[in-house]
């Protein structure tokens, strides 16, 4: 199989933590990889290493079939890049960006940046620093689409952004034709937006790779069940699967992990009055996996 991205063994210590622990991921060439994971886990830290901006401290990765740390300028230009400050020269039109933008890049697609900008109402003329940050947002997608990239790589990209921003930056996103072998790699902790763009689900927790699947496989292989003890709930720590158990005005929430229904079985043994499952959603079975283990109480709405 062709991979876009590969590490092996991927380690980065990062102003004295440990950011990359060991990381081995392999990404397919092709469709949109999200990447989620808490505060902390390692995502931004992975970006960095892939764009050659941080050398691992142990192990490698390769991007587009080269090291990541040995990154051509030709190799350069069929990556691009967006992240949540969207940084432009605010001290310039956005014609006179693009005209920079289009000398740099071989492959530049003029129509394609006029599609994607047109979404967000943004006019030539304009400074960038006249932008909203839906504008500034809309601008840096159609720099980077306009590169005709290999890769693209989004990080955080909708942060900040207001309802109808977001809708044209994820519309842009999805509707706009690229090569058929074009990869975007995209981080987010909006689970909504992972719910409507993603092929492919990439859970990082602690600087490793924790979980690969299609969202909704995943999904499917997380359940909930809802039991009612008459008393006291028992310990549940030692129940197989479990990832997260919640108490909910008088009922206890269990978020488990590949088990079937002989879950249900169990917990009457262990004292359960009544027992049923229901199917969960994204944020949910992604929230249960990072926090496997938690117990929190809290009262219905």
């Amino acid at each position: 199989m062709d991979y876009v991205i590969q590490t092996e063994g991927l380690s980065l210590v990062y102003k004295r933590k440990l950011a990359l622990d060991g990381m081995t991921m392999a990404l397919p060439r092709g469709g949109i990889h999200a990447i989620v994971g808490a505060n902390g886990a390692g995502k931004s830290s992975l970006f960095r290493v892939l764009l050659g901006f941080e050398s691992p401290t142990a192990g490698r990765a390769t991007v587009l079939g080269c090291d990541s740390a040995a990154l051509t300028p030709e190799l350069r230009g069929r990556i691009g890049f967006v992240n949540e400050e969207h940084s432009l020269p605010g001290w310039l039109r956005v014609s006179e960006v693009t005209r920079m933008q289009r000398r740099l890049y071989a492959r530049w697609n003029q129509a394609r940046f006029e599609e994607v900008v047109g979404n967000f109402n943004v006019l030539p003329e304009q400074y960038v620093t006249q932008l909203s940050r839906g504008e500034r947002a809309g601008v840096s997608l159609a720099l980077a689409l306009a590169q005709s990239p290999d890769l693209l790589i989004l990080d955080e990209p909708t942060l900040g952004l207001d309802v109808v921003a977001k809708r044209a930056f994820l519309e842009s996103l999805m509707f706009t034709a690229l090569d058929d072998d074009a990869t975007v790699v995209y981080c987010s902790h909006q689970m909504e937006e992972i719910e409507r763009v993603a092929d492919n689900l990439v859970i990082i927790e602690r600087g490793r790779l924790r979980h690969m699947s299609a969202p909704d496989e995943f999904c499917e292989r997380v359940r909930v069940w809802v039991a009612e003890f008459p008393f006291q709930a028992p310990a549940l720590d030692g129940l197989p699967g479990l990832l997260e158990v919640q108490q909910i005005d008088g009922l206890t929430h269990l978020t488990v992990f590949d088990q079937p229904d002989e879950f249900g079985a169990r917990l009457k043994l262990m004292g359960a009055r009544t027992v049923r499952s229901m199917p969960t959603t994204l944020e949910r079975a992604v929230n249960g996996f990072l926090s496997r283990g938690h117990v929190s109480s809290k009262r219905a709405a």
